[in-house]
């Protein structure tokens, strides 16, 4: 389930196990009133159970290619993996982002972090949200780690692109922006949705995939 698996060379393909829907750390209706319980059951054991069911399916097809040396195969199985597999690493991310005791402000040296590198948490929050509600069709808003800079940085992902395998920042704060996160609750206003999201933020989650990426 780690996201470390998706960044080995494909060819270490051949020897892995079947990737499986990980828990979730808590019940869907946790996130109430916030995010409801249908959203969360249909958004894990459907949405998120179809990615990593897909991503087995192209892994062995990919290694059927590998094996017989059809680069053909290879490269026309890499968007569905690049799909299935981003939508598998940004859930899994996710998931861990949300928390029935989140909501708040960061604490210690994320917090320094971000004040560091947007000149205050209400600046970060704004920009965030701004960069989340702009995306256009289905995406995702990230907070990422800049390991050759040393700083904290927004992006958007467009579908289910993975942030590091597409922009190689470090995936910190990850948030949903397809419609399936958010659309039997808050229809399509999505800054609602986003208002919403930052009530049940994990930065306790945050902070240790900063501390993490920092060694």
């Amino acid at each position: 389930r780690s996201s470390a698996k998706f960044v080995a060379p494909l060819g270490c393909l051949v020897s892995r196990q079947k990737h499986t829907l990980p828990d979730l750390p808590y019940d869907y209706a946790a996130l109430e009133p916030h995010i409801n319980a249908e959203i969360m059951q249909l958004h894990h054991s459907k949405h998120h159970a179809t990615y990593v069911n897909n991503l087995n399916v192209v892994e062995e097809k990919y290694k059927e290619a590998l094996a017989k040396g059809d680069v053909t195969a290879q490269v026309s199985l890499q968007p569905a993996l690049k799909f299935n597999g981003g939508g598998h690493i940004n859930h899994s991310i996710f998931w861990t982002n949300l928390s029935p005791n989140g909501g708040g402000e960061p604490k210690g040296e994320l917090m320094e972090a971000i004040k560091r590198d947007f000149g205050s948490f209400a600046n970060f929050k704004e920009k965030l949200t701004a960069v989340s509600v702009g995306v256009q069709g289905s995406g995702w808003g990230w907070l990422g780690y800049n390991k050759e800079q040393g700083r904290l940085q927004i992006a958007a992902c467009a579908n289910q692109d993975p942030l590091q395998g597409t922009t190689g920042l470090i995936p910190l704060l990850g948030i949903d922006v397809w419609e399936h996160a958010y659309y039997l609750q808050y229809k399509n206003v999505r800054p609602d949705y986003l208002k919403a999201i930052w009530n049940v933020i994990n930065w306790e989650n945050v902070s240790s995939r900063y501390a993490t990426c920092k060694k």
